[in-house]
């Protein structure tokens, strides 16, 4: 199942970079050293808004900007980085933005939200929570619902992946983690566009491991809980679409434990000296479980965003001393 054609990425691309440039890929020797392989990390981190999610946010709300120029506002629920990618492109195209979190957010998140003029609404225990009450909102206010997969968001993040696969040759496996599946499909749906045959490896935590449990049974399976530092894959509930998509083109899903995402955290730090939120270190910290598995390989880890807060820094910190 292919969500995006190259015509789709080519057409999305035209958008994104009217408003920023293409993010690096870098080898980086120290991860070479410590994963056994050749390690090449798509740093996402480097977007106007420290995360990936921008791509999509810009292409989506310019999309539908022109397509239905009589709406006057947007709302979406998010952890952080979607909501920072929807309040910058609704600016943009002078949208009205207005973004549910869970209480007790990444309170550094909401800040960089409400800076890039979102109206923030804080309701429910965790992204389900908040993700439900703002499709009700949307309803009551009249505000245009953007959900948490759609074409137009998985063409504008795999603007990143044509990045990267054309600017290395022979990848034998990518990793990139799994929130609502955006990120991993416009991977797959630039590589299949490319008539390539990279492996690409979904990562969830093991705290929050629908996708993962989803993938093994053929269907999916929605958990009770998705407690997890990693909060850009702190997902209940499988998208049916983005499963669809995954079930087709992923060769696995894998799961990594609280302390590997910690420790994939530091490394960043030690080795690259970028940071790394949980969910941007989890393709790392998977790639370590597998350095058996990927030794003399070459291998890319999608550093899909940075934006960590400073208790989850010191907590990084703390463990490398």
């Amino acid at each position: 199942m292919t969500l995006a054609s190259l015509d789709d990425l080519h057409a999305a691309a035209r958008i994104v970079y009217r408003h920023m440039s293409p993010t690096p890929q870098i080898a980086w020797p120290l991860l070479a050293r410590r994963c056994g392989c050749e390690v090449w990390v798509k740093h996402e981190n480097h977007t106007p808004i420290g995360a990936f999610k921008v791509r999509g946010g810009l292409t989506y709300l310019t999309r539908l900007r022109q397509t239905q120029p009589c709406i006057q506002g947007v709302i979406s629920a998010t952890r952080g980085n979607h909501g920072q990618s929807l309040a910058l492109a609704a600016a943009m195209v002078g949208l009205r933005a207005v973004i549910v979190v869970p209480r007790g957010n990444n309170p550094e998140k909401n800040a960089a939200m409400r800076a890039l003029g979102a109206e923030l609404i804080e309701h429910g225990e965790d992204f389900q929570d908040s993700y439900d009450h703002a499709m009700n909102l949307a309803v009551t206010e009249g505000l245009h619902p953007v959900r948490a997969f759609h074409p137009d968001l998985v063409a504008g993040v795999g603007t990143y992946a044509l990045e990267l696969l054309r600017g290395v040759d022979g990848l034998d496996t990518v990793y990139v983690p799994i929130g609502q599946g955006s990120g991993i499909c416009g991977l797959m749906s630039a590589r299949d566009a490319l008539g390539l045959k990279t492996r690409i490896v979904g990562v969830v935590s093991e705290n929050a491991d629908c996708y993962a449990r989803s993938f093994e049974n053929g269907r999916a399976i929605p958990t009770d809980r998705a407690d997890t530092l990693a909060d850009g894959v702190a997902c209940r509930t499988p998208d049916p679409a983005a499963l669809e998509a995954i079930l087709d083109g992923a060769a696995r899903v894998a799961r990594v434990g609280e302390d590997e995402i910690l420790a994939a955290m530091g490394y960043y730090f030690s080795d690259t000296h970028n940071l790394a939120e949980g969910a941007g270190a989890a393709p790392l910290a998977a790639l370590l479980k597998e350095k058996e598995a990927m030794a003399g390989k070459k291998v890319a880890v999608v550093l899909s965003g940075g934006n960590l807060d400073r208790a989850l820094m010191r907590r990084v910190l703390d463990r490398m001393e």
